[in-house]
């Protein structure tokens, strides 16, 4: 049997730069590629067996998404986590979540709802499974079909890189969340808002998008106060 690298660069011959931008978003995305490490063009070139123009290229989608930072001297970098950032992130996914999700409700058809309830079970079934990488990507699809549910192309667009930067935070403390809470209670966090887009209403679906914002909120916040108890409480001894 091939080892994993040779059947990877020979998955990224055959695919060349879908291979290598599909690649390198779930690295970053999983923080096997952590924020602020530097991306280099020819070493990539060199690991995926390719010339650099399609890694330029993956590279310049990713900038694109936000998960990859130019600098001014045309280095390349992981985008960090600028924690000091977290509150006017939350501003932002609050505001345009509760927009979509309103926008939804309204104006959702029967087929993009059975989409949204079908992404959501696969959803609860990777909760289940603690499969964290299929947890985040279906999280992601979930309140993207939402998104788009509510046809506001703007809305959505922005909203979609929110919801990547959003991937990474999830990954950051996955495991707190699964060993803090009941996993049977976590993969319930949709059901009000899948209640409201069911019944079409708008003012219920603001609201419950709000709370959910909130809920992340409160998650994230608890699990940096943890980590940072657990340092000082190392120091200390």
């Amino acid at each position: 049997m091939a080892p994993k690298d040779a059947d990877s660069t020979v998955a990224a011959r055959r695919h060349g730069g879908r291979y290598i931008y599909e690649e390198l978003r779930r690295q970053i995305l999983t923080l096997q590629l952590r924020p602020g490490m530097p991306l280099d063009e020819t070493s990539l070139a060199t690991q995926f067996g390719l010339s650099r123009s399609p890694v330029r290229d993956a590279l310049a989608r990713l900038a694109s998404e936000g998960l990859v930072t130019i600098l001014p001297n045309r280095t390349l970098l992981v985008t960090p986590f600028e924690i000091e950032e977290f509150p006017n992130y939350i501003s932002a996914l609050d505001l345009l979540q509760r927009a979509v999700t309103r926008l939804a409700a309204l104006r959702r058809s029967e087929d993009e709802l059975q989409q949204i309830k079908l992404t959501d079970q696969k959803y609860l079934r990777a909760v289940e499974d603690r499969d964290y990488e299929q947890m985040s990507e279906l999280n992601k699809a979930f309140h993207l079909q939402i998104a788009k549910a509510g046809k506001n192309p703007y809305l959505t667009n922005s909203y979609e890189r929110l919801l990547g930067e959003g991937q990474r935070l999830l990954h950051l403390h996955f495991d707190y969340i699964i060993n803090s809470e009941n996993s049977i209670r976590l993969g319930r966090d949709h059901d009000r808002i899948i209640a409201a887009i069911v019944n079409r209403d708008a003012k219920e679906a603001e609201d419950a998008a709000h709370e959910h914002t909130m809920l992340f909120q409160r998650r994230f916040l608890d699990f940096m106060q943890q980590n940072l108890t657990a340092k000082i409480h190392t120091r200390v001894e």
